[in-house]
């Protein structure tokens, strides 16, 4: 597959997960965090999952995907936790999903850009 047709295939991919995520009614996240998370065109290009009501970023589309975006988590007394899961570093606890949002660009990866076909180990 040549380049350009594996990057429109990566992004066709996190467009899918992205809609499924966003149209999802099971109430396994907030679903103003991922509205905020797709709002900024930088998070849009990634690779979304949830997970026991966490937003996870991945810059591949494959597992294993990488866990070096900032990942967003509800507080239980509300406002929100952003943690780089590779080193485990709490990035923030704001108060609001869209201060939440702009510490995880803050904290993007250098060179970091949309998610490719691939895994981590293709980085």
């Amino acid at each position: 597959m040549a380049d350009n047709e594996a990057r429109m295939r990566a992004a066709e991919i996190v467009a899918e997960e992205w809609k499924t995520i966003l149209d999802s009614e099971d109430n396994l996240i907030n679903p103003a965090m991922p509205r905020a998370a797709y709002a900024n065109p930088r998070l849009r290009e990634l690779s979304p999952m949830v997970s026991h009501g966490a937003l996870y970023l991945s810059r591949c589309i494959r597992f294993p995907w990488t866990h070096d975006v900032g990942t967003l988590f509800p507080r239980g007394g509300g406002g929100f936790m952003v943690i780089r899961q590779s080193n485990g570093t709490i990035l923030g606890e704001p108060e609001t999903v869209e201060e939440a949002v702009a510490l995880i660009v803050a904290n993007l990866p250098e060179g970091c850009g949309p998610a490719i076909d691939g895994t981590a180990d293709d980085l």
